[in-house]
Parts: structure tokens; sequence; C-alpha cells
């Protein structure tokens, strides 16, 4: 089999002044944080929700999504470098979020904004919310792309990618080593994101009334977290534990890190499907009097 084997030379930074470097990964991941902003102010706004909770809600998202997915990684990723140098926890520029420990952080973010500040339902700002965060997780994907980074075992598929595995010292001035052709698990990631959010838009804008509570939120979290399942498979494993109950239970099951955090997020998004078709509450307030 002849392999179409796609160089992947692409470099982490846009451009540089002086010692200040813009980088793809910085890039996509305020886009997603500008666009996911337009896109929830429109909605709230449309619904009647005052400025002032939408701002709010923004700084809660913000912090929770940065602050969970750094300590995701770390704790779950690489505890025992972290242990040994808990400092370091803090040097969120050298890289290292996990995205799990950002939907963590996302969902006590907005249970707090829902009980210090919203008007709406938990259920109800969550719905809404995570159109959004689908559209920034896949924008994180794009960034690990950029950095040559989250990408998956060796393959013989026409589309294997070779990554530059020095890419630090790459940006140095060093000649490149390639990886052999390895699947680009960052764009298959990224590609069932956006799927998930176009799909979520759609739900929302023309299939909102007649949905009830809470589904969106449920289905947000059994479709990202089984498509991230899924891809774990092709995926190079993350973690750096050898040892201890944890990684027996990953080895009994023939799992990863990645796919044992997904399970009990399926686990919740069918719970919270089962809630919303138990409670039948509308999904938008006048959805019960048939108006549009």
């Amino acid at each position: 089999m002849t392999i179409l084997q796609i160089t992947w030379e692409a470099s982490p930074v846009i451009f540089s002044l002086g010692p200040l470097s813009v980088r793809w990964y910085g890039l996509f991941w305020a886009l997603s944080f500008y666009l996911g902003y337009e896109i929830v102010s429109r909605i709230f706004k449309k619904e009647n929700v005052g400025q002032q909770e939408i701002d709010s809600l923004l700084i809660h998202i913000a912090l929770g999504s940065v602050i969970g997915a750094r300590l995701g990684h770390c704790f779950f990723y690489d505890f025992d470098y972290y242990i040994s140098n808990p400092i370091e926890i803090l040097f969120i520029w050298q890289g290292g979020l996990a995205s799990h420990g950002g939907a963590f952080g996302i969902i006590i973010a907005v249970f707090r904004y829902y009980r210090k500040v919203s008007s709406k339902p938990f259920l109800w700002t969550a719905d809404r919310l995570l159109i959004v965060i689908a559209l920034g997780a896949m924008f994180i994907r794009l960034g690990n792309l950029m950095n040559h980074e989250i990408y998956g075992y060796v393959t013989d598929q026409p589309w294997g990618f070779k990554f530059i595995q020095n890419i630090n010292q790459w940006m140095q001035g060093a000649e490149p080593v390639f990886t052999p052709p390895v699947h680009p698990t960052a764009i298959y990631e990224g590609a069932g994101y956006l799927f998930i959010f176009l799909s979520m838009m759609w739900l929302y804008f023309r299939q909102i009334n007649r949905l009830f509570e809470g589904f969106m939120t449920g289905y947000f979290l059994i479709t990202l977290f089984v498509w991230r399942f899924v891809v774990e498979y092709w995926k190079e494993p993350q973690e750096s534990m050898t040892g201890g109950f944890v990684y027996d239970v990953m080895g009994f099951f023939g799992i990863n890190m990645g796919q044992l955090l997904s399970v009990p997020m399926i686990l919740l998004g069918i719970a919270v499907l089962v809630y919303s078709f138990k409670s039948r509450r509308p999904a938008i307030e006048n959805a019960a009097s048939g108006k549009k």
C-alpha cells in the first residue's frame, strides 16, 4: 500500500516581538472565548437575560475552565511529578490542560453562577452554555495540532501525519526529528467537537420548542465523551502513572486514563437525559404556550 505521508511542519508560533511570542494555541483559546461570548450573549439577550449576568458568566467560565483543566492535567496525567513540584502547577504557560478537568471546572463554575448570580435554572444555563463549550473544545484541539501534540499510534492509513518530536529544539534551530506516520487524533477529536457544536446550534435554533430542559446538556455530555472515549483507542496514552489501584483498574478493563475519566461524564449525561424526560419541563419558557 502506498502511504501518502503528511509531513506537518507548522510552527506553534505565529510571530514574535523580541522575547514575546504569539502562539496559535493562545490565539485559538482566546478565539474560543470571544466567539463563545458573542454566541451566548445573543442567545441570552434573545431570552431577556441582562448584560450583567452574561458578563458574570464569562468570568466564571474563564476561571472554571482554566483552573479545572490545569488541575485535571496535574492530578490525573502527571500526578507524581506535580506532587513533587507543586509550585509548577501554577506554570500554566508551560502547557498541560486536560479536557476532563476543564469540563468538571465548568460544571462547578456554572453551579456557583447559578447559586450566586443567575435568574435562570441551572440546566437552562447549561443547555445554552454547552453549545459554545463544544466550539471551544474544537479550537483547543486545533491548538494541539499546531503544537505537534496529542497525536496517536503509528498508522499505515493515507492520512497519517508525521509530527515534529523535538518541537522546542526545532524552534531554536535544530534539525526536525519526525515521528513515523501517526493518527492525527487532534483532528479526529476536533472534527467530532465541531459536529457537536453545529448539531447543538441546530437543536437550539430549530428544535428548542420541542425539547425539554436538560436535553441539550445530556446530549452534550454523552456525544462529546463517547467520541472522546472512541478516539482514545487511536491516541498515545498521556498519563505518566505506572502503578496503583487506578492503574490496575485501567489494566483490567483495557482502557486508559482518558477513557476512564470519560465514563462518569457519559453516565452523568444519561442521568440528565432521564431527568429531562421525566420532568418534561419545556426547554424554553414560551414553548408550553406554543409561542415562537
